[in-house]
C-alpha cells in the first residue's frame, strides 16, 4: 500500500509504503485531545517505508511518561500528521491527513476503556479495552 499525504495548509507532505500493520480508531484519552474529542483514525505503517518529502514537522513527546510517545505535526497549521512509539518499528499515520482517506478500512477499536458516549465504533469490527493481547 501506498499513502501519500500532508498538512492543511501544505508545508509538510509525506509518502508511507508498505503493508499496514492495523487500521484503527483508538479512544484513548490522549488521542482524544489530539482530535477535539474524537476517537483517533490511523493507519500504522513500516517505519522504513516512511518518509516527509517536504517540509519537517514539529515534534512533542512528553517528558513526565514513561514511554511517551513523540507526535509530529506541522508548526504552521498544527496538523497532526503522525505518532512515533518507542521500540515500534510502525509510524502511526493521521487518517485525516492523508490524500486518499477512503484507503482506511477500520479492522478494530482500541482502548475502549476511554471511550466517550457519544463516539462511533462501526458494526463488526474487534473492539479492545486496551491493545490487543493485552
Amino acid at each position: 500500500m501506498r499513502l501519500e499525504g500532508g498538512c492543511y495548509c501544505g508545508e509538510v507532505r509525506y509518502v508511507a509504503e508498505g503493508d499496514p500493520m492495523m487500521q484503527a480508531q483508538c479512544h484513548c484519552r490522549e488521542c482524544q485531545y489530539i482530535t477535539g474529542g474524537a476517537p483517533n483514525m490511523f493507519i500504522a505503517m513500516p517505519a522504513d517505508g516512511f518518509t516527509y518529502i517536504t517540509g519537517k514537522p514539529k515534534q512533542f513527546t512528553r517528558k513526565d511518561l514513561e514511554r511517551a510517545v513523540t507526535r509530529e505535526f506541522c508548526s504552521e497549521c498544527g496538523t497532526h500528521l503522525v505518532t512515533k512509539v518507542p521500540g515500534l518499528p510502525a509510524v502511526v499515520v493521521k487518517v485525516g491527513s492523508m490524500d486518499e482517506p477512503a484507503q482506511f478500512q477500520p479492522q478494530m477499536a482500541i482502548y475502549t476503556c476511554d471511550k466517550q458516549a457519544f463516539h462511533q465504533i462501526p458494526a463488526g469490527i474487534a473492539t479492545f479495552e486496551k491493545l490487543p493481547g493485552r
